[in-house]
């Protein structure tokens, strides 16, 4: 028995009511195949307005090993599994979405990874042949362009789904800044990394909680949170155009020495005027982006308050 690991399984629920019965059937077939691996599943409900909480606390009744813990309110799928990091106590930790669109039979070759001395197994999506048009020419973009601009490389295609040793984890919990972006923080930390390949399956009730609004904000979230370049890019460009500004003022005075004065034209004024004062509300806007997390920082108000927890230390 001393010989046997502990692993556990982190996952964020929000309004996934249709979703409950299957994901716990389909992780205790995972458990089954793996015997040798003590197995908990720690469940977070996000603050769920459906019968989510009701069905996780019947599961939990009949299985000790799927531990709850319910939030005060909804704070967001990366306070979520903040929350569940928190509260693992596993010799490694997988955090996986509710939906499954991840397959869990994965986790098999994940441990086995692990076992082989793995820090961090990566689940790469192959195939997301699932997700809409939309989703995955934003999705490419997004690693396209954060990876450019970040410090951090973010694998691309790789979503929350993997398993990270105790030492990641321990080192994850150190970090306690309150804009997370999870993804960033994951690869932030390093650590000896595989990667495994797999297809992404489409939900198999209920709907995605992500909006193109809300992946809008996270992309910007993401790279905001690991990089400063956007403020040092509009550094150059104010040079750039105090320099065309330059170059164009000392043409109109050597035309004018040498033309005379010409009558001005007012659309090229207001076209000037209204491109520069679009640059200026353009910067400020990226210099609120940061000030306004700088903001958030300074309160240091706890990422999440938790109502009640059932199973496990309460």
């Amino acid at each position: 028995m001393k010989d046997i690991k502990k692993v556990s399984v982190v996952t964020p629920f929000f309004n996934e009511e249709d979703s409950v019965d299957y994901f716990y059937h389909a992780m205790v077939d995972v458990f089954m195949r793996v015997p040798q691996i003590d197995f908990e599943v720690i469940c977070i409900d996000d603050g769920s307005n459906d019968n989510t909480l009701n069905n996780l606390l019947r599961i939990h009744k009949k299985d000790a090993r799927f531990k709850i813990i319910e939030f005060s309110r909804n704070f967001g799928k990366e306070a979520a599994l903040t929350a569940g990091i928190d509260a693992a106590n596993g010799s490694a930790v997988i955090p996986i979405d509710a939906d499954l669109q991840d397959p869990p039979e994965l986790i098999i070759a994940m441990i086995a990874e692990w076992t082989k001395g793995a820090e961090v197994v990566l689940a790469k999506r192959m195939d997301r042949s699932s997700d809409s048009f939309l989703k995955q020419k934003t999705a490419k973009l997004f690693y396209s362009y954060n990876n450019r601009l970040s410090t951090i490389s973010i694998p691309e295609n790789v979503g929350d789904f993997r398993l990270m040793d105790r030492a990641v984890v321990d080192v994850l919990k150190t970090l306690k800044e309150q804009n997370r972006f999870m993804k960033g923080l994951f690869a932030w930390v390093g650590f000896k990394t595989i990667t495994l390949d797999y297809a992404r399956r489409p939900r198999r009730s209920g709907a995605t909680k992500f909006s193109g609004w809300k992946l809008w904000n996270f992309a910007i979230e993401g790279i905001t949170s690991f990089s400063t370049l956007p403020l040092k890019l509009w550094s150059y460009l104010g040079a750039l155009m105090a320099v065309i500004s330059f170059i164009y003022g000392g043409y109109i005075m050597v035309k004018t020495l040498y033309l005379g004065v010409q009558v001005p034209g007012y659309a090229s004024v207001l076209v000037a005027v209204l491109f520069l004062g679009s640059l200026q509300l353009f910067g400020l806007g990226i210099l609120g982006e940061y000030l306004g997390r700088m903001f958030i920082e300074t309160k240091n108000r706890p990422l999440y308050v938790v109502r009640k927890k059932y199973g496990g230390e309460n």
